[in-house]
């Protein structure tokens, strides 16, 4: 039997579960807070790994790796930075030695305190500036554009996979640059990326924005973002585009001579996403039936499945799929025949709708006689048969339309979902009954901004780059406002 997922309209967090732990992205760990990302989960974010590391590399960046632990004395030096991160660190304080030698082959059996305690990773701009100041002495040793693949611990009270775990997966960039627009350039540049990646590998539409005072990251001067509206009304944070100004250079005294022979403090930049993006991909697309994956990112893009009663029906059936599937990975496509014999073809249709793979072809005696061959494509869950010769160009083509077909249904959405009030009772009665975005005037106040979050549980999710300045009145205070800002409820 298929395994069974919860209606979203109905529970929309248990649906999420369901999803992500019955189409194998991942479960629970022992480990509290933590997960196992499972060999299908891991193979999406291995091509989203892949894509981006291209972008990345394609934009004269380069991949590096730092330490795990950092001295605590670190986050000391940059104070919103220390600030910013100082609820949520693991820190380790002792350690261990048990029959160890110490080189000179004397035994060493020893428990002790650390001379220092040691941050476990929740970011890495205090670690890599440390480094490079040893790095950088003059203009010629500038830019540096360097990324590194990591994994994350940040501790959390409450979690979910994917979205919110003690332990997660991301890349991050950190860029060095001998002037201040060199460095914003940089942290624009990797915001377009982010917002490329997402609509056309994810097939998600996003809004790019920079963020408040209060939502900024701690120790950056102004934080970029892209957001995605999930299917239950709610934004998503996707991706972060930092421009650090000179305060890490300054805290770690980050100098470098300038062509006029001048000492000068280095500007930077850092940005990231993470395995976040997975728990977007499901939440932005997917149906009561499973997972709708976007060709891009699929790991399997077509699955055949043969219908047959008895041995020789099999060989018969399998000498055609096999001939198909190599016709379509020629095109560059993944593909797997699953001749497996302990699964009815009914129990294979259901688990390849959980998983979402783009493309079903089954065949049967009678495709074998007419020479043809049934498809079923996951987004819109429609059967059609076609010729089996040249179904090779009939898929390919197919898997470009579904990727346009999958953007534009969230792009919809996303538009039908999306309002402009400027009545505050409007704001609360949309944002209890509808979720979604709102474009709303705001006084540019912390104050008035926290006290519309304590009452309708909505934030600020960014300053819409492109929005057009409009007079108007907050939506709270009535006070003069220049231009509209994005709220919604987040995850």
């Amino acid at each position: 039997m298929a395994k069974e997922v919860t209606n979203k309209e109905e529970n929309y967090s248990q649906w999420y579960n369901d999803l992500v732990v019955k189409a194998d992205l991942a479960e629970p760990s022992s480990v509290r807070g933590c997960m196992v990302i499972k060999p299908y989960g891991y193979s999406i974010w291995e091509k989203m790994q892949a894509a981006l590391d291209k972008m990345f590399k394609d934009t004269g960046h380069t991949n590096a790796y730092f330490p795990l632990f950092i001295p605590k004395s670190f986050f000391s030096k940059e104070a919103k930075h220390v600030e910013g991160f100082a609820k949520e660190c693991a820190v380790v304080t002792h350690y261990r030695l048990k029959n160890a030698e110490d080189g000179s082959g004397v035994v060493i059996d020893k428990d002790a305190e650390l001379e220092e305690e040691l941050i476990i990773r929740p970011t890495s701009e205090t670690i890599i500036w440390n480094t490079y100041r040893n790095w950088i002495q003059s203009y010629r040793d500038l830019p540096i554009l360097i990324n590194q693949w990591a994994n994350i611990v940040r501790w959390e009270m409450r979690t979910r996979l994917f979205l919110r775990t003690t332990e997660f997966l991301w890349q991050e960039g950190h860029t060095a640059h001998a002037t201040r627009d060199e460095a914003i350039e940089e942290t624009f540049k990797i915001l377009d990326v982010y917002a490329d990646f997402a609509q056309n590998y994810m097939a998600m539409p996003v809004m790019k924005g920079v963020k408040t005072e209060n939502e900024r990251f701690a120790g950056a001067v102004d934080t970029y973002a892209i957001e995605a509206l999930m299917q239950d009304g709610k934004a998503l944070q996707s991706g972060t585009s930092h421009f650090l100004g000179q305060n890490f250079a300054k805290a770690f005294d980050v100098t470098f001579t300038d062509k006029n022979g001048k000492l000068e403090h280095v500007w930077a930049t850092s940005w990231g996403v993470s395995t976040r993006l997975i728990g977007a991909l499901v939440m932005a697309h997917s149906d009561e039936h499973g997972l709708v994956l976007p060709p891009e990112l699929a790991p399997v893009h077509v699955v055949i499945i043969p219908i047959y009663k008895n041995n020789d029906q099999l060989s018969v059936i399998s000498e055609k799929a096999e001939k198909i599937k190599k016709l379509l990975s020629d095109k560059g496509l993944t593909v797997k025949y699953d001749n497996r014999d302990t699964h009815k073809p009914g129990w294979k249709f259901a688990e390849y709708e959980l998983k979402g793979i783009p493309v079903r072809l089954a065949i049967g005696p009678n495709d074998i006689d007419n020479n043809t061959v049934e498809l079923a494509r996951r987004d819109t869950l429609q059967k059609q048969t076609y010729p089996q010769e040249g179904i090779e160009k009939v898929v390919a083509k197919l898997l470009d339309e579904m990727q346009a077909n999958i953007f534009k249904k969230a792009l919809d959405f996303r538009e039908k979902n999306t309002y402009r009030t400027d009545d505050y009772e409007e704001f609360k009665h949309i944002m209890e009954d509808k979720g979604g975005f709102i474009l709303a005037h705001w006084d540019g106040t912390e104050k008035t901004e926290l006290r519309i979050k304590d009452e309708t549980m909505a934030t600020i999710r960014c300053i819409l780059l492109d929005s057009e300045q409009e007079e108007g009145k907050c939506i709270l205070t009535g006070k003069p406002s220049k231009q509209r800002v994005l709220f919604a409820k987040a995850y």
